[in-house]
């Protein structure tokens, strides 16, 4: 703040107590507080992007805006990662016989020693499997991947969305985005941005942790490459919530990544910055969230306002054209408003002309989907389940989603 030269920000909405003054607005009415949103196929000179010649170069004035303001800038130096693998074990996920590998990777800190950096993640894939295969990659918690427990005897046992993924002939890998970055502003001067600036605090446009932990997802397609039965050109990213927000980013940044399942990112994701319904830009601003930002996303809750970015989230999720981007949200009965249902629906949506300008096909209904429906036929996909703050009610859905893009080679 003292950098930006701003003395106090704007509070941010209350999400718990309705009584507060603050409270959160879930009136639809109240939400569109803003007259137009920022083109994606409109050159900041004004001129129209006309052909995908256009959009590769519309596409760097995008990047440029969201490092500059949004996420922050990722450094320049390379930093290198050295994997290993720590475990093997081989069991049964279902009925599909499986390799586990726990897997650390070392990241190089000969250029400031006091501060070390190990990734964590681990593998599962379907043993014997023949060919190529792709893999989900999930900004997760790691863990061992037990079986859900089955509280009634009755009942099929619910399938985790890691034995759905090996049931397909694929891979299932989590990273574990706070092995390598903490979130919290306090972790800021360790992890891999205290790496990247030896131990100094951020400037206003370094990097926030939402690039951070998708720089570690790109460290993890470098090992996928190192493995025979891995193809390192179909690697799917997905995140629920603060995940969620890190999958859109590291699908948006990191050309290699071939598809993204996008769960109920709200603020800082999917949703609209400019709608004010739910969490809103002062929250992400605040003492809590605003590491996952850069510094300059601050000045938007002081001075200024949501209105006055250059970039909204629709031109984050245009930033991941041609390829696959799936966004899923809960019930707002269940989940909650604070995530803004609508406002992902809209980016989504408003990010569609992009797609077909490069001839792909975006979402083709213009009203939010019944809950428990989507529209999922196109390269852009949006669908809101009946459930509460996870992805799990979608998984089959983008499971079918990604099955047309995806194979085992």
């Amino acid at each position: 703040m003292d950098l930006l030269h701003i003395t106090s920000i704007r509070p941010g909405a209350e999400g718990f107590n309705k009584n507060a003054p603050n409270y959160q607005n879930v009136d639809e009415a109240k939400a569109t507080t803003y007259t137009s949103l920022p083109d994606p196929l409109v050159f900041n000179n004004g001129k129209p992007v006309k052909s995908a010649r256009d959009w590769n170069n519309r596409r760097k004035e995008l990047f440029e805006d969201f490092d500059r303001e949004i996420y922050g800038r990722t450094p320049k130096q390379k930093i290198a990662v050295k994997w290993e693998v720590t475990g093997t074990t081989e069991e049964k996920l279902g009925d599909v016989p499986v390799v586990k590998k726990s897997l650390v990777g070392h990241v190089d800190n000969s250029s400031y020693p006091s501060i070390k950096v190990d990734i964590q993640m681990n593998l599962t894939m379907p043993k014997g499997a023949k060919g190529k295969m792709p893999v989900i990659l999930e900004f997760g918690f790691g863990g061992n991947f037990p079986q859900r427990p089955n509280t009634n005897p009755n009942a099929p046992r619910p399938k985790s969305w890691q034995q759905q993924v090996v049931e397909k002939g694929w891979a299932a890998a989590v990273i574990v985005p706070t092995s390598y970055q903490a979130d919290n502003g306090g972790g800021l001067a360790d992890g891999i941005i205290g790496l990247a600036n030896k131990g100094e605090p951020r400037k206003v446009d370094d990097w926030g942790t939402l690039k951070a932990w998708g720089w570690g997802a790109s460290r993890a397609i470098d090992y996928f490459a190192t493995e025979a039965s891995l193809d390192p050109k179909q690697v799917a990213i997905e995140g629920i919530s603060r995940y969620g927000k890190a999958a859109l980013v590291a699908m948006a940044y990191e050309p290699r990544m071939a598809m993204a399942f996008v769960g109920s990112s709200g603020a800082g994701g999917a949703k609209l910055h400019r709608r004010d319904f739910g969490e809103k830009v002062e929250n992400l601003a605040g003492s809590g969230e605003y590491h996952w930002m850069a510094g300059n996303y601050i000045k938007y809750a002081g001075p200024l306002t949501a209105n006055d970015m250059p970039v909204d989230s629709h031109e984050l999720i245009a930033l991941c054209a041609p390829r696959p981007v799936f966004v899923g949200c809960g019930s707002p009965n269940v989940e909650g408003t604070w995530v803004d249902d609508r406002g992902m629906f809209l980016a989504t949506l408003y990010a569609t002309p992009v797609y077909e300008l490069l001839g792909k096909r975006g979402l083709k209904v213009k009203e939010m989907p019944p809950e428990g429906t989507g529209d999922t036929d196109g390269d852009l996909a949006f669908r809101q389940h009946t459930g509460g703050h996870t992805n799990e009610p979608n998984w089959p859905s983008f499971l079918e989603f990604a099955s047309r893009y995806f194979k085992v080679r």
